[in-house]
């Protein structure tokens, strides 16, 4: 465990350290969180699977931005403007939102730059594509039916809503490029 910064005793003999004084500002403490793996071996398997299924599920969604960016007006008028009638304003400024979305958060996403935020938006891009399948076709007798696509239609978004709120909940892992360190900075209150 890390020195959180204790002061020292004061003392009033000659020579001895000066005395604080408590009028002042806090102090500025740090202290280290440490993590079970910070002291001993990383598991390499572990974090190469999380690196793995950060950049695969990132590859994956790129596509559906794309799409949208394809038939703009299509995805509006026949998905948003039907589906999504309570959102405020105009459906098209939906679809580029949802496009660009899927095309920025999962690059930030792969790199491990602003992870947790990436996977947010994901997420709920995901969650806005599962909502819209299970309205559009209903549950298809999930989960014990024999569905005649094999998949039911709100299943991939599903996983993939799953997969973005394991991201934003656990962060990008060890192999990124912003790895969060486990010092936390506080002023303890005087």
């Amino acid at each position: 465990m890390a020195d959180v910064g204790t002061p020292k005793p004061q003392g009033s003999q000659s020579g001895s350290m000066p005395q604080l004084n408590a009028s002042k500002a806090p102090q500025k403490v740090e202290v280290v969180v440490e993590s079970p793996s910070s002291q001993g071996e990383i598991n390499i398997t572990a974090e190469l699977a999380i690196f793995l299924l950060r950049v695969g599920f990132s590859i994956m969604m790129v596509h559906h931005g794309l799409e949208k960016f394809q038939d703009p007006q299509g995805f509006s008028e026949f998905v948003v403007a039907k589906y999504f009638d309570f959102l405020p304003g105009d459906p098209i400024v939906w679809t580029f939102t949802a496009a660009a979305t899927q095309i920025i958060c999962p690059i930030a996403l792969a790199l491990g730059v602003f992870s947790r935020l990436s996977a947010l938006g994901l997420l709920s891009t995901m969650l806005f594509a599962t909502y819209f399948h299970i309205i559009d076709t209903g549950l298809e007798g999930f989960p014990f039916s024999v569905v005649e696509n094999h998949n039911y239609a709100f299943e991939l978004s599903a996983i993939y809503a799953a997969i973005a709120f394991y991201f934003l909940c656990a962060g990008p892992g060890r192999l990124s490029a912003f790895r969060k360190t486990n010092r936390i900075t506080y002023y303890p209150k005087g």
